[in-house]
């Protein structure tokens, strides 16, 4: 697979596509200031591209939260009916090989060793509610689409559950960790692989501590396309080409099924609750474990970064 950034980049003329997505004088400006998330708007097919830009380890710190909700809240101030038209939001990773490891475990060790209960259920009921808000495709006749091209672990997997549609590139892998240091997914997985696959399957995912590949999450309908490897960009481009005649049926239908899921950000505010209340009672040989994977997060960041 090619490495870098350049993998990441749906046009050859990525710098003046952004250009002219600054220029744009309809959407709001603030929405290209993002410090960890790039976004880049075309017009020609009404999709914004937008990409997670972690200045340090690629996982949901509090300022990459920070920039989820003003991402989100730009997104829905500038963009919808009577705005600048939006039919596809599509989010991907620069990191290379990595889409994200999910939770900032070392926020998390910091607090659990604190006894900070409040710290640990802000962090989780932020990251519920921008989950939530992206379910409802912020209220925009859009369609959500999470593009993976590396790792999604933990709360980067989580994350891409609350999108409509998922293409992986058949390198990507997928996991859910937590269960290796005495803890479960708290900010969405539950709730969401229950609903997508079923409890007993859903159950049996969370508690495997595996790592899956794309095209096991293919077969189990969590991954709705697959990619060869560097071809996700093209890949979701096809799938928005192909959307576009039947655009208004496939936001019709994932409506109907977020209307059969139910799903309020209660019930998400009331796990992740829970696995608040589950981390305070973590063993020091739990948080030793913690820090040993937040360790070799950490390095395989830093070889990232220096290839």
């Amino acid at each position: 697979m090619d490495s870098g950034a350049s993998k990441a980049i749906p046009f050859t003329d990525d710098e003046e596509l952004f250009a002219e997505s600054a220029l744009h004088a309809s959407i709001p400006e603030e929405l290209f200031k993002l410090s960890e998330i790039d976004v880049m708007y075309d017009d020609t097919s009404s999709t914004l591209w937008s990409y997670m830009n972690p200045a340090d380890r690629p996982s949901f710190t509090r300022e990459m939260l920070d920039n989820f909700e003003e991402w989100q809240r730009q997104i829905a101030r500038g963009f919808g009916p009577d705005k600048v038209p939006l039919r596809y939001l599509v989010l991907g990773s620069r990191a290379s090989d990595v889409f994200c490891f999910g939770g900032d475990l070392a926020l998390f060790q910091r607090l659990i060793r604190e006894r900070d209960r409040d710290g640990l259920v802000n962090y989780g009921h932020r990251c519920c509610a921008i989950l939530h808000r992206n379910i409802e495709a912020l209220d925009i006749p859009m369609l959500t689409i999470g593009m993976v091209q590396g790792a999604a672990l933990g709360g980067g997997f989580e994350a891409l559950l609350s999108f409509d549609y998922i293409i992986a590139e058949r390198t990507a892998t997928f996991g859910l960790p937590e269960v290796m240091f005495g803890l479960f997914p708290g900010m969405g997985a539950h709730a969401l692989l229950s609903r997508k696959i079923g409890s007993s399957m859903a159950e049996r995912l969370i508690m495997s501590n595996e790592t899956y590949t794309a095209e096991q999450m293919y077969e189990m309908g969590i991954v709705h396309q697959l990619a060869e490897p560097g071809d996700g960009v093209n890949a979701t481009r096809d799938f928005i080409k192909k959307s576009e005649r039947r655009h208004a049926g496939l936001v019709g239908s994932r409506r109907a099924t977020k209307e059969v899921w139910n799903l309020q950000l209660s019930e998400l505010n009331r796990i992740t609750e829970l696995w608040a209340d589950t981390a305070l009672e973590l063993r020091e040989q739990d948080l030793k474990v913690m820090n040993r994977l937040t360790t070799a997060q950490e390095r395989l960041a830093e070889r990232i970064a220096a290839a």
